[in-house]
């Protein structure tokens, strides 16, 4: 894929020089197959060079073009062409398909367009060979005396002839030549939208594919919301509980000191992993302490919660993860999804509640179905700082459920603010 999609700037005659190219390229592409069939051409006449005959030649021309068409057919083709036209023959990018040919009737297409470049190339490729030394000849035939005493075979424009006949006949080959050419790279221009243009799956397949970019950005944006959100609030809260006890309560301030330590490495080691995606694993993330795979609930959730208690709000856990007793045995999709949803919970009740928060994570069986169940409530906040509608982490909460089939609900509920999110643990992989 060429890196830009605008066509060719300048004037007329910079485009028509470019669309000749592009013909001399098409009949350079044909030699290989004009050269084998005519040999074949020649050995079907009677052992003869093909090339020495003018029907014979066109009979191995014409013979050419079905292999042509054939190997256009490979799906490959499609983005050469494109490339190549984009670049020559002066065709906006988006008038054009991306990528091979995904079906057989844009093959098909492709084939058209192949077997026509490369057919009207070879033809204006042929008369770009032949036509400038004849009408260079012509032009200076009535002032070379050598040559009009060479037996050139000209006819009524020989020696015989009036003097000006043989350079207006050499110019207007010239000039017929401009316009054969002219002609037949417009040509091309115009039929490039038609037969390399994008066909309808092009077209669903681009949209798969603008959608699957948008699920990447929509992923990391809830990742850095996440981590680095939940960082900045978690800091911003336990620096304020250290500032307002920092004269009475020395223990607390170097227990919030070292949380806000805690948490900024290990933040910096989750967005270095954020952006290690957006540099598709170029090495991201080596040599920076805490930079590692994304925290689930079996590796950080003490830690998470010794980091919320830091900023001063008492948090009360209850934790059963059933019969095995370890959130180890949770599919590691849906521990790192509960995990960010436990983070966005208690990251709203430190922010916007007020009073103590209660966090209960249970895995429960609901009609012979596991499912891992997350609740966290905490009293109203104050009318200053009251949330009466949910923001991006309550948006990126319910996306992460949704994604492994379950829900998340955030209102008031029997007086109090809570979060409560279900998801379910059959058929989830590990």
């Amino acid at each position: 894929m060429l890196p830009s999609r605008r066509p060719p700037r300048g004037g007329g005659s910079s485009r028509v020089r470019l669309r000749w190219v592009h013909l001399i390229l098409g009949g350079a592409l044909l030699m290989p197959y004009f050269l084998l069939t005519e040999v074949l051409v020649g050995a079907l006449a009677g052992g003869v060079n093909a090339l020495d005959s003018l029907p014979l030649s066109f009979a191995a021309y014409a013979a050419a073009l079905p292999l042509v068409a054939v190997t256009g057919l490979f799906g490959l083709v499609r983005p050469m062409s494109v490339g190549v036209a984009r670049a020559l023959c002066g065709v906006p990018g988006e008038r054009l398909a991306e990528g091979p040919a995904r079906s057989w009737a844009a093959r098909g297409r492709a084939a058209a367009w192949w077997t026509l470049h490369l057919g009207v190339g070879a033809l204006v490729s042929g008369m770009t060979l032949a036509v400038p030394p004849m009408a260079v000849v012509l032009i200076a035939l009535p002032f070379v005396r050598a040559l009009r005493e060479l037996p050139l075979e000209l006819g009524r424009f020989g020696t015989g002839a009036e003097p000006y006949v043989a350079p207006v006949l050499g110019a207007g080959l010239l000039g017929g030549l401009a316009l054969c050419a002219a002609g037949a790279g417009a040509l091309l221009a115009r039929l490039a939208p038609v037969l390399l243009g994008p066909t309808a799956v092009d077209r669903l397949a681009a949209a798969e594919e603008r959608a699957a970019d948008l699920a990447v950005r929509n992923r990391l944006a809830r990742e850095l919301h996440d981590s680095v959100g939940h960082a900045l609030s978690a800091v911003t809260l336990q620096a304020c509980a250290a500032r307002r006890v920092l004269a009475s309560d020395p223990g607390f301030v170097e227990e919030a000191l070292a949380a806000i330590e805690e948490t900024t490495r290990r933040t910096v080691g989750e967005l270095d992993a954020v952006l290690g995606l957006l540099r598709e694993g170029d090495g991201a993330g080596a040599g920076v302490p805490g930079a590692g795979p994304a925290p689930t609930l079996a590796g950080d959730l003490d830690g998470l919660l010794a980091r919320s208690r830091a900023s001063g709000t008492p948090v009360t856990a209850r934790q059963d993860p059933g019969p095995a007793g370890d959130w180890g045995r949770l599919p590691a999709i849906v521990s790192r999804e509960a995990y960010r949803i436990v983070q966005e919970g208690l990251s709203n009740a430190l922010r916007h509640g007020a009073g103590p928060v209660d966090l209960r994570i249970l895995v429960r069986d609901r009609d012979g179905h596991e499912q891992l169940e997350i609740t966290v409530t905490n009293e109203p906040a104050t009318a200053a700082r009251a949330r009466t509608t949910g923001g991006r982490g309550l948006r990126g909460a319910a996306e992460r459920a949704t994604l492994l089939g379950g829900h998340v609900e955030a209102g008031p509920h029997g007086g109090r603010w809570r979060l409560r999110a279900v998801l379910p643990l059959g058929g989830v992989g590990r």
